[in-house]
C-alpha cells in the first residue's frame, strides 16, 4: 500500500503537487519558492485550469527541481473534493517514484483524510498475472506538506485503516473462484482476524451448520464438493453499550444451481460474495481503529452449483428457527443463506441495529444504474443515519420502498414463503422475503442490494476496475457515528 507521511518541509521533490480553485491557485502554508508558486499562477491563468475537483493539469520543468508540477483541483475544498483530487493525483504522478503534496494551511483534517483516502484507493492493484519489469507503477512513497502535522495524524491514520480494510474486500471479492472455496474464504479471515486483538471468530462446518438447523446454508451449498461455511467474526470492545450486527451474502461463485445462468450472466460470479467480504472487512476495520462499539459480522458461505446432491426447484427448505421457503428458483439463492443468518442474529445476538448486505439482484441496478445500492428500512432513523454515511464515504444509495402489497406474490402452497414472486419488482420482493426473518428486529433492521456497485468495469475516482469493496467506506463512517452515540 502506498506509504504516505506528513511532513513540513519536503527537500527537493521530483514531482510536486500545488491545490487550485476555481479561483486559481490557492497559497499553501508550506515552504515552496516563491519563483515556483509565481511560475504555477501564471501557468494555471494561462492555461485556464478550471479547479474543478479531480482536475490536474502538468507543467514540466525538465531543468529544474521539482521537474513536474500538478495543478490539481479541489473544487469549493470539501471532503469529497480532496479524495476526488487525491486519486486524480495518483494516477498523475503514477510514474514517479516519489510525490509532494503541498496543503493549503487552512485546510481541517478531513481534507486530509479525503485525499489520503483518494490516493490509496485508486493505487489499489490486484493482479495474479507475472509482472513485467516495468509493469507496475513507480510511486511508492507521498510526502503531504502542513504546518502542524501533528494535527493531521489520526486523519491519516483512519485513512490507512479505511484503506486496508477497503483492500481486503477487494481481495477477497477479486480472488477467482477455483481458490475462493467457502473454507478458504473462512480461513483468510481467521488469518486477518489473528492480526488484530479483540476479537473472537468461530467458522462452523457443515456437520455443524446440520446439528444447530441451518437448512438455508446447507441446501444452496449441497451442489458443491466444497461444502458451506458460516462465519461469526465478533469485536466486542470494554464498555460497548450498542450491539450491531452485519450480514453479508457469501456466495464464493454462482452458477445458478439447477436454474442455470446462462454464461454471461455467470463470468463475473466470483463477486456474489461481496457483501460477506465488505461485513467482514469493516468489522476488521472497527477492531483496527477501535471503535467503542460492539460489531458481530455473519457470513454465511456457500458455492452454488448444479449437481446430483443440488438443491431443486420445488423443494422445501427449513431455515434456522424453523420457517420454510418453496424453492421456485435456485438461482435466487442469497435470501436462502441470508434468511438462516438473520434468524440466527435476531434469536441468539440480540442486535440494537442489523443491516444486511448483498449482491442479491440485477433489478437493483435496472432501478439504480451501476454505481446506487437500494436501501430498505422501516425505520427512519437507521434509513437516514446509513445515507449520510454513504454520502460522507463517497458512497451512494437510495432508500426504496417496502411495499406490503407484493407479499402476496411471495405466497406458496406448502411452505411459508416463496424465495421468488411472480410480480415483478425484484429488488423490492427479496427485501421483503428478508424482512420475514428479522422478527422483533424488525425496526432496527436495514437491507442493502449492493450488486451494482459492487463492480466496476474501468477506473473511475478512487474507484479501480473490478471488485469495488462497496460498502466498507459507508459502514465505518456509520460504526464510527454509532459508537459516538453510546
Amino acid at each position: 500500500m502506498l506509504n504516505i507521511r506528513l511532513s513540513t518541509t519536503g527537500g527537493a521533490p521530483a514531482a510536486l503537487a500545488l491545490p487550485v480553485s476555481p479561483d486559481g491557485l490557492v497559497p499553501v502554508e508550506a515552504p515552496v519558492a516563491g519563483a515556483i508558486a509565481a511560475e504555477a499562477a501564471a501557468f494555471v491563468e494561462d492555461a485556464d485550469h478550471s479547479g474543478a475537483a479531480g482536475a490536474v493539469q502538468v507543467l514540466p520543468r525538465p531543468q529544474d527541481r521539482p521537474r513536474r508540477l500538478l495543478l490539481v483541483g479541489i473544487g469549493a475544498g470539501t471532503e469529497a473534493d480532496w479524495r476526488s483530487a487525491g486519486a486524480a493525483l495518483y494516477r498523475a504522478a503514477v510514474r514517479e517514484p516519489a510525490l509532494s503534496v503541498a496543503l493549503p494551511g487552512s485546510v481541517e483534517p478531513a481534507a486530509l483524510r479525503g485525499l489520503a483516502e483518494g490516493m490509496l484507493l485508486a493505487g489499489y492493484r490486484f493482479r495474479l498475472a507475472a509482472e513485467k519489469a516495468d509493469g507496475g507503477p513507480a510511486l511508492r512513497r507521498v510526502t503531504v506538506l502542513v504546518d502542524a502535522p501533528e494535527r493531521f495524524e489520526t486523519a491519516l491514520g483512519v485513512a490507512n485503516a479505511v484503506a486496508s480494510a477497503t483492500y481486503l474486500a477487494r481481495d477477497l471479492t477479486n480472488m477467482p473462484s477455483q481458490e475462493k472455496s467457502p473454507a478458504w474464504f473462512a480461513a483468510r479471515v481467521a488469518r486477518e482476524a489473528n492480526r488484530l486483538s479483540g476479537l473472537k471468530l468461530r467458522v462452523r462446518e457443515p456437520r455443524e451448520l446440520a446439528e444447530e438447523g441451518f437448512g438455508g446454508i446447507l441446501a444452496v451449498g449441497g451442489g458443491s464438493p466444497r461444502g458451506p461455511r458460516l462465519v461469526e467474526l465478533g469485536w466486542r470492545p470494554r464498555g460497548a453499550r450498542r450491539h450491531v450486527v452485519l450480514v453479508g451474502k457469501g456466495i464464493t461463485f454462482d452458477s445458478g444451481g439447477i436454474s442455470i445462468k446462462p454464461r454471461d450472466g455467470m463470468k463475473l460470479m466470483r463477486k456474489d460474495m461481496g457483501g460477506a467480504a465488505a461485513i467482514i472487512a469493516a468489522t476488521l476495520g472497527a477492531a483496527a481503529l477501535n471503535l467503542p462499539v460492539r460489531v458481530t459480522a455473519l457470513a454465511p458461505l456457500a458455492e452454488n452449483m448444479p449437481s446430483g446432491s443440488a438443491y431443486r426447484p420445488g423443494d422445501v427448505v427449513r431455515h434456522y428457527g424453523g420457517r420454510t421457503s418453496e424453492i421456485l428458483n435456485t438461482d435466487a439463492e442469497g435470501r436462502i443463506v441470508l434468511a438462516d443468518a438473520l434468524a440466527y442474529a435476531v434469536r441468539r445476538l440480540n442486535p440494537d441495529l442489523l443491516v444486511d448486505l448483498a449482491t442479491l439482484t440485477g433489478a437493483n441496478a435496472v432501478a439504480l444504474g451501476k454505481r446506487t445500492a437500494a436501501l430498505y428500512s422501516d425505520n427512519d432513523e437507521l434509513a437516514g443515519e446509513l445515507t449520510a454515511a454513504a454520502s460522507a464515504a463517497g458512497e451512494r444509495m437510495w432508500r426504496m420502498p417496502l411495499t406490503d402489497d407484493y407479499l402476496e406474490s411471495l405466497a406458496s402452497d406448502v411452505a411459508d414463503a416463496a424465495n421468488v414472486g411472480d410480480g415483478g419488482a425484484g429488488s423490492v420482493v427479496a427485501a421483503l422475503f428478508l424482512r420475514e426473518f428479522t422478527g422483533v428486529a424488525r425496526d432496527r433492521w436495514a437491507h442493502l442490494d449492493m450488486s451494482a456497485p459492487s463492480w466496476i468495469e474501468t477506473n473511475e475516482g478512487e474507484l479501480v476496475k473490478g471488485a469495488t469493496g462497496w460498502g466498507v467506506r459507508t459502514l465505518l463512517r456509520w460504526l464510527e457515528s454509532v459508537g459516538e452515540q453510546s
